[in-house]
């Protein structure tokens, strides 16, 4: 009989995650804030009900078609993070927050093994019972032993609210999210409305803001949000810098010249190892007269190398770089740019740069930036085009850009609240440093990704539309 029912669980598992698939929101926004999981509650009400009224009556749990309705369905977010419906949002999730806290908060979810659909363990009850106390999951699902398609949709919920890939199965990174206290949530929440209400002037009528703790990267056009980039930003040695600053132009089919950091720490002990890897990935050496030389004629047992400038040719296909670099005047030597590495995008963990940003589309990013400027502006066709020439073309924006790196690790969109890792440990209040997972001490972010400047000639001016304030976060 046990096995029968484990053999009715998986068939129902294989088809229903095909559906959640499809979606990797499947509840209501509010379901955070009032405490109620939008989905979990219609298919449960589906199935205690049998009248004529209920919509699901005709519907098993797993057919194909239980997702469909549009109730079930979130949009993504139009509300930019640098907004005051963010910073109201976020003070309603503290109220909450300290409601929770003074109740008792949530309780631990003990980990050992992996939970996920047909997993019958005491720890799935407790699962059910944490993802109930902050709306993942609703009440209604009851506290049964056995992960069903409700808990899944529940984790993957609460995965997606923690940047985590919603796969519905929970393993060590969703414990540890699960089992975060309830007082340090809070005290994140609190510390991150400051950050957030830092951005309460004018941002500009169009911006890019760039939320390093998400990975993630947003164009925001007349308080609306145009378009969503996933990102990937600075190790935790080589981290990215919080700033404010002006994207001014946009390099197609760039070189990439290599810094002198990248050369001491990858190139030479990486030639060490592979003597083809310079030729392989199109990279050039030359020296001081601005004369090739070949790599065979370097030492690359000692630090000769960091005598000669290392260019990569232009190509998607290896240049670091990929198809385009976005200029953004700072101190730090860092900038936005496409990647031939378009896996990362797919990762949970996206902190892989020397400081500079790798963005996901990145065309579309340049063409919106691009509105404007030159002869009739910059469209995906047009951009395209110029890629599949292999020449360098530099184009200036039509007006300067705003753009703001920021470190937000918890915020809330209207009723959803969001929470990520402190990865550069900033927030004073996480456990254990983050630096100590790096055999390397902090580099300054001017030791980035800067060599590759523009041409000389390349105007540098433009239009600041409004100054731009220091961030200070503590």
């Amino acid at each position: 009989m046990a096995l029968r029912f484990r053999t009715f669980i998986r068939l129902m598992g294989f088809q229903v995650t095909k559906q959640i698939k499809k979606s990797t929101h499947l509840v209501s926004r509010r379901a955070v804030a009032l405490g109620v999981a939008t989905a979990p509650v219609a298919l449960a009400a589906a199935h205690a009900q049998g009248g004529r009224d209920n919509p699901f009556r005709s519907q098993a749990e797993w057919s194909p078609g239980f997702d469909a309705d549009s109730r079930l369905r979130v949009p993504r977010a139009t509300t930019p993070l640098l907004s005051p419906q963010t910073v109201s949002a976020t003070e309603q999730a503290i109220i909450q927050y300290r409601q929770l806290a003074a109740s008792g908060g949530w309780n631990t979810v003990p980990g050992g093994r992996t939970l996920k659909l047909g997993t019958r363990a005491p720890a799935v009850a407790a699962l059910r019972q944490r993802l109930t106390v902050t709306g993942d999951l609703a009440r209604s699902a009851g506290n049964s032993p056995v992960f069903d398609s409700y808990v899944e949709a529940g984790v993957r919920r609460f995965q997606t609210r923690h940047g985590i890939n919603p796969t519905g199965v929970v393993g060590k990174e969703t414990f540890t999210a699960l089992n975060v206290p309830v007082q340090e949530r809070l005290r994140q929440l609190e510390l991150n409305v400051v950050r957030l209400k830092s951005f309460s002037g004018d941002l500009g009528s169009r911006y890019v803001a760039l939320n390093i703790p998400a990975a993630a990267l947003e164009a925001v056009e007349n308080g609306e949000i145009v378009s969503h980039h996933m990102a990937g930003v600075g190790k935790i040695d080589r981290q990215s810098p919080v700033m404010q600053a002006l994207a001014r132009d946009v390099n197609f089919n760039p070189f990439w010249t290599v810094p002198a950091s990248i050369i001491r720490k990858d190139l030479i002990p990486k030639m060490q190892k592979e003597p083809s890897y310079l030729t392989d990935n199109k990279i050039r050496i030359f020296n001081r007269q601005g004369q090739e030389i070949q790599p065979s004629t370097v030492n690359w047992n000692s630090m000769e190398a960091t005598q000669y400038m290392f260019r990569q040719d232009p190509g998607g296909d290896v240049n670091s770089l990929g198809f385009i670099r976005i200029n953004v005047a700072n101190p730090h030597g860092v900038y936005i740019h496409d990647t031939p590495a378009k896996g990362i995008f797919g990762d949970d963990y996206r902190f892989v740069s020397s400081g500079c940003v790798r963005v996901q589309n990145v065309r579309d990013l340049a063409s919106w930036l691009l509105k404007g400027a030159g002869d009739g502006g910059w469209n995906r066709d047009r951009i395209d085009e110029v890629i599949r020439s292999g020449k360098r073309v530099d184009v200036k924006m039509a007006q300067n850009v705003n753009t703001y790196w920021v470190y937000m690790t918890a915020w809330a969109d209207r009723d959803v609240i969001h929470f990520r890792d402190d990865i550069y440990r900033r927030d004073g209040i996480s456990r254990g440093p983050a630096v100590a997972q790096s055999p390397n001490p902090v580099q300054p972010a001017a030791d980035a990704e800067q060599a590759d400047l523009p041409p000389a000639g390349l105007p540098q001016g433009g239009v600041q539309q409004r100054p731009l304030r220091p961030i200070n976060y503590r």
